[in-house]
């Protein structure tokens, strides 16, 4: 049984706003740095390559399994460029709160806790936003009428 990992095509960025091409995306068993499959699709029957390359647009298809993840974002060539433990896929634990981008709002309000930020499906960079108590600050307003999803574990 697998379940879908946020979107089911993820896309990465490098610093600069351009995708990640040949970036590298680990999945390891949650604090530890044993590998764990990924899948291509939701019957789970095909493993990803473990890292997953990503492709010129930097994406990839990626579903998860019902155990816990840690995933590990490289470039091109091997540098780290984040990591976020304990990701679960089981409803007991992974929670979304969505807002709706105007073109103009900067500042959404947010719970403590989450761990990843996307809009329109797209996650986004630590480098693109800032955390308050409370709120969300994003450098750049979200487009008009776009997705922003906040995810908890």
């Amino acid at each position: 049984m697998t379940s879908l990992s946020p979107t089911p095509k993820l896309q990465f960025f490098d610093a600069n706003g351009d995708p990640l091409v040949g970036g590298l995306l680990y999945t390891y068993a949650a604090g530890t740095t044993t590998p764990l499959a990924s899948y291509t699709d939701s019957t789970g029957v095909s493993a990803n390559t473990n890292p997953i390359v990503l492709d010129s647009r930097g994406e990839a298809n990626v579903w998860l399994g019902t155990e816990s993840y840690k995933l590990a974002l490289y470039t091109s060539t091997n540098v780290l460029i984040w990591t976020v433990d304990n990701i679960s896929t089981n409803g007991s634990n992974l929670s979304v709160t969505d807002h709706t981008g105007d073109g103009t709002t900067t500042i959404f309000a947010v719970d403590d806790g989450f761990t990843a930020i996307y809009i329109n499906g797209v996650y986004q960079n630590r480098n693109t936003y800032t955390v308050t108590s409370g709120a969300v600050t994003f450098s750049a307003a979200p487009p008009l009428t776009s997705i922003i999803e906040v995810v908890y574990n």
